[in-house]
């Protein structure tokens, strides 16, 4: 359009002749848009898409027709993109939050357990991630689940099994990971009744129990072998966590196994606990 004006005014061409040279029909330079003026319009949508940054263009062409602003929601897109107003992806996600209060040492067996996770890898090189579950009382290791995907749907699960055959404990302590703080875990603690403690980022020594749980299962377990598949890898892993439990002398529970402590009356476990 402005080379035809450059042109006819510069070079004192035609107008037909002008538009030969760039290539256009004549009644394409002569046209005049019969369209009304949008400027009310498009400042209005850019009122309202300020008081409503969540809005899309089809609630915000609802509110305009609602202002008897009448025009259909082709043209609003139309201008709704012209001014850049896209609804801006938020950076984060809602978490599950849990509580953050200080902490009791645990007097009772299923009173508090403690989650988290250990990463290897198999032969192959493939990484894998391992579930572990600890009873903080009686030391136990209530579960190590193996897989190369562990969700939070999953952990749900395994929880739910594990409950199934010991009872539900209190509370929950755990690190602020992705799995943990899923949607999937925050309606399992809000239907399963337990309440559930994230410690602070960047403070694992809040989450001791399991944290010195994991590092006797790396040094005695997974730095002893080498695995070939993920059906090897489990076998071994549940065969280490059934010594743990039943052979294995704890030097906190006064050279008890963590079963013989779990089975021995209250009155005997404290016993144990004030010699250690």
């Amino acid at each position: 359009m402005k080379a035809v004006t450059w042109a006819i005014k510069e070079k004192g061409c035609s107008q037909r002749r002008a538009c030969q040279l760039v290539g256009m029909a004549p009644k394409t330079y002569r046209y005049v848009s019969r369209r009304p003026d949008d400027g009310e319009v498009r400042v209005r949508l850019r009122a309202l898409a300020n008081e409503r940054r969540r809005f899309g263009y089809r609630r915000l062409h609802i509110l305009l027709a609602r202002e008897g602003h009448r025009l259909n929601h082709k043209k609003l897109f139309r201008l709704y993109r012209a001014e850049r107003l896209g609804v801006r992806r938020r950076g984060g996600r809602k978490r599950a939050l849990g509580t953050r209060a200080p902490m009791a040492l645990p007097q009772a067996m299923n009173q508090r357990w403690s989650l988290d996770f250990v990463s290897d890898a198999l032969a192959c090189g493939r990484r894998f991630r391992v579930l572990a579950v600890v009873d903080d009382f009686t030391r136990e290791c209530l579960a190590l689940v193996a897989d190369t995907s562990l969700s939070g749907l999953r952990v749900g699960r395994e929880l739910d099994r594990i409950v199934a055959l010991r009872g539900r404990p209190a509370i929950i302590v755990s690190d602020n990971g992705t799995e943990l703080t899923s949607h999937a875990m925050l309606r399992w603690q809000q239907e399963r009744g337990v309440a559930w403690h994230y410690i602070a980022p960047g403070k694992p020594q809040q989450n001791g129990f399991v944290e010195s749980f994991n590092g006797r299962f790396r040094d005695e377990c997974l730095n002893e072998h080498l695995f070939g598949s993920l059906s090897a890898a489990r076998r071994i892993i549940e065969a280490w966590r059934t010594d743990y439990n039943t052979t294995r002398p704890h030097t906190s529970l006064n050279g008890l196994t963590p079963a013989a402590f779990a089975t021995r009356p209250a009155s005997g476990q404290m016993e144990n606990r004030l010699c250690s």
